[in-house]
């Protein structure tokens, strides 16, 4: 699939309305997946690239009611079918771009991003821009609830080798955008990357 916003507008916008339908099972693996965060009570954290914001809500758990959730999207669609499924009251809404977000340096605490680094137009430099946002220490989950032969299989392809999201890749990515990759996991149940703000 192209990267470009057009392309990811149009392949998400039609999908959104039965998306949650689609995959009705994958809310015990967003819950894990951002207990690994090791978010506080109070902390400020990023749904990066949020779909219909199915992590909002454990998000939203993670970090209380004093705590800060954004959930930033491209495509309006999906942004739609967040609001009507409720998850705008775990966290705030936004369209957005991820490549050029509306946050300050250093504001947040974390971000979220399942299924997100293969949509990316430019990985490296759109990666460096969820650094700048987040303060030094600060965390990075890229998520799937699937691992990366389960979901090549479910898509009908095979998976190729220059996979961003294959360890020996997404270690240097990262690495060239200011985090530190500190965990990696991809089995068939999950895809499971997290690392750390540099600097």
């Amino acid at each position: 699939m192209p990267h470009d916003h057009m392309h990811v507008q149009e392949f998400f916008g039609v999908r959104a309305a039965d998306w949650d339908r689609r995959f009705p099972d994958d809310g015990p693996a967003y819950a894990t997946a951002v207990a690994e965060l090791g978010l506080r009570a109070g902390d400020a954290v990023l749904d990066a690239g949020c779909g219909t914001g199915r992590a909002l809500p454990p998000l939203r758990d993670a970090v209380g009611p004093g705590g800060t959730v954004l959930g930033v999207d491209l495509t309006p669609e999906m942004l739609d079918a967040a609001a009507r499924a409720g998850r705008g009251r775990a966290g705030r809404l936004v369209r957005g771009d991820v490549a050029r977000l509306p946050l300050r340096a250093n504001a947040l605490d974390a971000v979220f991003g399942a299924g997100l680094i293969s949509h990316l137009p430019e990985p490296a430099e759109n990666l460096r821009e969820l650094a700048r946002v987040v303060r030094p220490g600060g965390q990075l989950a890229l998520f799937h609830p699937i691992g990366r032969a389960a979901l090549a299989q479910r898509q009908g392809r095979q998976l190729t080798p220059d996979d961003l999201r294959a360890e020996p890749h997404l270690r240097p990515l990262l690495a060239t955008a200011g985090w530190r990759l500190t965990s990696y996991v991809d089995e068939d149940t999950r895809y499971l990357a997290l690392a750390v703000r540099e600097g």
